[in-house]
C-alpha cells in the first residue's frame, strides 16, 4: 500500500506530473455513483475512472477541496455535465489510499453545499465554476418543532438498525442545528439515493426537515414489519428445533429402555388387547391387525400416525359382539306406554303387537315403524318408551336439513377430519348394536350435489340388506339387523316412494281439548313446576283456568304451545313467591288476562259467516287440521273469475269447477243464468301469506258461490269438506280425523262430509263424535239443503227444501 499522498507530476508538467492551475471560484469535480455526501460527514469513496483519479490527485497535490457530485445515471461510464446533478458538496480529501488490487480510495469530509454555475474546458478532468450555498440560520418555532420530531423518529429508527454506535446516538441527541441534524439523519439511515439528493438540494430548513421526516416514516414501517417477521420466523424455527430435540431425546430414552423408536409399547399393547377383546368378525380383525402393524412402523410425529390411530380407535370402540336378548314383558310395556302417554290407543295397540312379535320371534326382521303426525303429539317420546319397554339403549339422529350422503355413509379416510356417518356414530355412542335408533324428521331430507341421503337410507332401513351395511370411513361391513329403527315425519308426501315403501306408517292424530286437559294435569304442570323451581302446593291450576288456556291461548294439534303457556304462569308465580308477596298461588280463569295477555283466539265463525257468500271449509296442514274461510263477492263485469289468497293450481281448478257447477244449476237455485255474463266473481281465501292447495275445498267454494248468487247466508255452525265434480257429485278426501278435530276446536257444531268418507269416522275420537253432528253428502244438492240458512223453494221439478237430504249421524 502507498502512502497518504501519491507520487504525482509536478506543476508545470501537465499529463505526466503537471499540476494545473484552477481558478479560485472553481473546483475539481469528482463524480460518484449511488452515494450522497452531506456536509459534516466523513465518507470513504472508491474511485476507479481515470478522470476521477486525476481529479483526486490534483486536489491532493494542491491541497484544495474537491466538489463531490452525484451521477444521475450510474450506468454512464464517462459522465458529462448533463449527467451530473447541479448541487453537490464541497469536501476535503483527508486521505488517499491505493490498495494492493490497484483500487483507489479517498476519505472525504463534507464541508458545504455548492451549486454548479458552469463547467470549464481544457482540463483532463471535470472542473466547474461554483457558487457556495450558505446554511440558513433561521430557527423559528416551526423549525424547532420539526427538529424535535425528527430527533425522536431518528432515534426510533436507529434502534432497529444493527450495530449502531453510541457515538452516533449521542450525536443525534446533542446536535442543536436543524440543518446539521437533517443531514446527519439522512446520511446514516438507509434512505434511497434519490431521497438523499432531494435532502441535499433542499436549502430551506422546513422543506429539508419535512423530506427527512416523510422518508423516515416509511422506513420505520418497513423496519417494524421486518423485525416482526424476523421474530416470528425465529420463534417458529426455535419451536421446531425444540420439538426435534425433544423427539430425538425421547427416541434415545426409548431405545435405552428397549421400547422401540415409534409408538410406545404401552399404546401398541393396549390396542392389540382391545382388538382381541372386541369380538370383531374375521374381515374387521384382519383389517385392524394390518393397520396396527402400519402404526408400529410409523414415527408418532407424522400426520398419518394420528389418522391410523383414530381409525383403530373407532374399530375397537364399536360394539361388534352379539347384543343380549331382549327382556320383553308385555304387561310392563303396556304400563310404560300408559304412564308416558295419554290417549293414542290405536298407536299403543300397534306397538304392543310389534313387541309381542319381537318376543316370540327375536331373530325375525320386524317392520320399520314410521310415526307421522303434527309437531308436539309425542312421536319422539314414543320411541323412548319403546326403548324402555325393550330394555335397550335409545339414540336419536336428526335428519332435518341433511343434504349430504356422507352424513349417512360417512367420509372416506383420505379426507382430513373424516368421520363415520351418523348411524355408526350413534351405535358407538349407545355401545350396543341392538339399540333403538330414532331417525327424526325423515321427511326433511334434502338433495344436493353432494348426494341424496334418502337413497343412502334405503340400505339402512331394509332388513334384507342392512346386515352388511358398509360405511365409507370403516371400509368394512357392519351388521345393523339387530337394531330397531324408528322414524318420524310430519308429512308423508315429502318422503320418496322407495323409502316410504320400506316403513310401516303409523298416524298420530292431534289431541282433543279433553285429552289436552288430561295431559296437562298428568305431565305438563308437574314438569313446569319442577323446571321453574316451585314445589308441590305452591301453585294450583283450576279446571276453568286450564280449559281457558287450551281454548283461548293455544290452537294446535300437539301440546307444545300449551306447555309454554303453563310455564309462563308458573314463572309469574315464581316471581311473586320469590319477592315474598305470596306463599302459594291458585290460578283461575280471571287471572289469565293479567299473566298471558288478552285472549288470542276467538270463535269468529259466527261473525264471518253472517253474510251471504261466506262459507267455512276444513283443511289439513302438516301441523294438524284447520278451518278455512271461503269468501265470494261479485261486481258488474264480463263474467270473469278472480282468485286471490295464494291458491295452488288444484284449488284454482276447484274454484272454476264450482262456478261452472253453480251456473249449470242456476235454474234449480232460482238464479238468472244470464246474470253470470254480466258479473265478475271474486273468490278470496284469507291468510293470503300462506300457500293453499288441494281439491277438498270444492264443496265450500260451491256453497259460497251459491250463497252469493242466491243472497242466502250459510249457517255459522257448519263446516264442510269434499271434492266436487262437474256432475255435482261429492268425492271423498283425506285427513278427516284432523279436520274434524279442528272443527271441534273452532266451535263448529255440524260437519258436512262426503258420504264415501263415512268409514273414516272410526278414527275420530269418541268425544268428537259425541259433540259434533255429521251429515254425509252424495251430491252438492245435499250440501245446499243443509248448509244454507233458511233455504227453501216452492214445489217443482228439481226444487230443494230444507228438510230433504241424506242421512245424518248424531251420537
Amino acid at each position: 500500500m502507498r502512502g497518504e499522498r501519491p507520487e504525482g507530476p509536478h506543476e508545470g508538467r501537465p499529463g505526466g506530473g503537471t499540476v494545473l492551475a484552477i481558478p479560485d471560484d472553481a473546483l475539481v469535480i469528482v463524480p460518484i455513483r449511488n452515494v450522497v455526501l452531506f456536509p459534516g460527514m466523513i465518507l470513504p469513496l472508491t474511485i476507479g475512472r481515470e478522470q476521477s483519479i486525476l481529479a483526486a490527485q490534483q486536489a491532493v497535490k494542491t491541497e484544495h477541496p474537491v466538489g463531490v457530485l452525484l451521477q444521475r445515471d450510474a450506468d454512464v461510464e464517462v459522465p458529462g455535465p448533463d449527467d451530473l446533478c447541479l448541487v453537490g458538496t464541497v469536501a476535503n480529501i483527508l486521505r488517499y489510499v491505493t490498495l494492493p488490487d490497484n483500487t483507489h480510495v479517498i476519505v472525504c469530509q463534507g464541508l458545504q453545499r455548492f451549486r454548479v454555475v458552469e463547467y470549464l474546458t481544457g482540463y483532463p478532468f471535470p472542473v466547474a465554476r461554483i457558487g457556495r450555498l450558505e446554511e440558513p440560520d433561521e430557527a423559528d418555532s416551526q423549525v424547532e418543532a420539526r427538529m424535535i420530531q425528527l430527533r425522536e423518529r431518528a432515534l426510533e429508527v436507529l434502534q432497529f438498525l444493527p450495530q449502531v454506535s453510541q457515538e452516533l446516538l449521542g450525536a443525534v441527541k446533542t446536535i442543536t442545528q436543524p440543518g446539521a441534524l437533517a443531514d446527519l439523519v439522512a446520511g446514516v439511515t438507509e434512505l434511497k439515493v434519490a431521497d438523499r439528493q432531494r435532502v441535499l438540494e433542499s436549502i430551506d430548513l422546513r422543506r429539508r426537515l419535512d423530506i427527512v421526516l416523510d422518508c423516515l416514516q416509511g422506513r420505520l414501517e418497513v423496519l417494524k414489519l421486518s423485525r416482526e417477521l424476523d421474530e416470528r420466523t425465529k420463534a417458529s424455527i426455535d419451536q421446531r428445533q425444540r420439538e426435534y430435540l425433544l423427539r430425538e431425546q425421547l427416541k434415545s430414552i426409548q431405545k435405552e429402555l428397549g421400547e422401540g423408536e415409534s409408538a410406545t409399547s404401552v399404546e401398541i399393547e393396549a390396542l392389540k388387547k382391545a382388538i382381541a377383546e372386541a369380538g370383531m368378525p374375521e374381515e374387521a380383525e384382519t383389517q385392524a391387525t394390518k393397520e396396527l402393524k402400519r402404526l408400529e412402523r410409523m414415527p408418532d410425529g407424522s400426520a398419518e400416525y394420528s389418522m391410523v390411530r383414530a381409525y383403530l380407535d373407532w374399530l375397537v370402540e364399536l360394539p361388534w359382539k352379539e347384543p343380549e336378548p331382549d327382556r320383553i314383558e308385555i304387561a310392563e310395556a303396556r304400563r310404560i306406554l300408559d304412564a308416558d302417554h295419554f290417549g293414542l290407543d290405536k298407536v299403543k295397540k300397534r306397538i304392543i303387537e310389534f313387541l309381542a312379535v319381537r318376543k316370540l320371534n327375536p331373530s325375525g326382521h320386524g317392520p320399520i315403524l314410521c310415526f307421522v303426525g303434527p309437531p308436539g303429539v309425542g312421536k319422539t317420546s314414543l320411541g323412548q318408551s319403546i326403548a324402555r319397554a325393550l330394555g335397550r339403549k335409545f339414540v336419536r339422529a336428526s335428519l332435518g336439513g341433511c343434504h349430504d350422503e356422507a352424513e349417512i355413509r360417512g367420509h372416506r379416510r383420505t379426507y382430513i377430519g373424516a368421520l363415520p356417518g351418523n348411524v355408526i356414530q350413534a351405535i358407538r355412542k349407545a355401545g350396543s348394536r341392538g339399540c333403538v335408533m330414532m331417525l327424526d324428521e325423515i321427511d326433511k331430507l334434502g338433495v344436493s350435489f353432494q348426494g341424496d341421503p334418502s337413497a343412502a337410507l334405503l340400505e339402512v332401513l331394509d332388513p334384507e340388506q342392512n346386515n352388511s351395511f358398509r360405511d365409507n370411513y370403516l371400509g368394512l361391513s357392519f351388521d345393523l339387523s339387530r337394531m330397531l329403527f324408528i322414524t318420524t315425519a310430519n308429512v308423508l308426501d315429502n318422503i320418496p316412494g322407495p323409502l316410504r315403501d320400506r316403513m310401516e306408517i303409523i298416524q298420530l292424530p292431534g289431541y282433543t281439548q279433553e285429552e289436552k286437559h288430561e295431559i296437562a294435569r298428568r305431565y305438563l304442570i308437574g314438569r313446569q313446576i319442577k323446571q321453574n323451581g316451585l314445589k308441590e302446593g305452591q301453585i294450583d291450576f283450576l279446571d276453568a283456568a286450564l280449559t281457558a288456556i287450551i281454548r283461548d291461548y293455544t290452537r294446535e294439534a300437539g301440546v307444545r304451545s300449551l306447555e309454554r303457556e303453563i310455564g309462563a304462569v308458573c314463572r309469574r308465580a315464581a316471581v311473586n313467591i320469590a319477592e315474598g308477596k305470596i306463599e302459594s298461588m291458585h290460578v283461575d280463569q280471571g287471572d289469565l288476562a293479567a299473566i298471558l295477555g288478552p285472549i288470542r283466539y276467538e270463535n269468529e265463525v259466527a261473525l264471518r259467516t253472517g253474510l251471504a257468500g261466506v262459507a267455512t271449509g276444513l283443511a289439513w296442514t302438516p301441523v294438524g287440521g284447520d278451518i278455512l274461510f271461503i269468501e265470494a263477492s261479485r261486481t258488474a263485469g264480463d263474467g270473469k273469475l278472480i282468485l286471490t289468497g295464494q291458491l295452488g293450481d288444484v284449488m284454482k281448478e276447484s274454484a272454476q269447477a264450482a262456478l261452472t257447477l253453480v251456473r249449470t244449476r242456476a235454474a234449480d237455485l232460482g238464479l238468472d243464468a244470464a246474470s253470470f255474463e254480466r258479473t265478475t266473481v271474486h273468490v278470496h281465501v284469507p291468510a293470503g301469506a300462506i300457500p293453499k292447495d288441494g281439491p277438498s275445498a270444492g264443496v265450500a267454494m260451491f256453497i259460497a258461490l251459491a250463497s252469493l248468487f242466491a243472497d242466502c247466508p250459510v249457517r255459522s255452525d257448519t263446516a264442510m269438506t269434499g271434492e266436487i265434480s262437474l256432475r255435482g257429485l261429492v268425492l271423498p278426501v283425506g285427513g278427516i280425523k284432523d279436520k274434524v278435530l279442528a272443527a271441534m276446536r273452532a266451535g263448529i257444531q255440524r260437519v258436512l262430509l262426503p258420504a264415501r268418507n263415512r268409514r273414516d269416522l272410526d278414527e275420530v275420537p269418541p268425544e268428537a263424535r259425541e259433540r259434533l253432528e255429521f251429515i254425509f253428502l252424495d251430491t252438492v244438492d245435499d250440501a245446499v239443503r243443509h248448509a244454507m240458512r233458511g233455504w227453501a223453494r216452492g214445489p217443482g221439478p228439481g226444487s230443494l227444501t230444507a228438510d230433504d237430504g241424506p242421512d245424518r249421524l248424531t251420537d
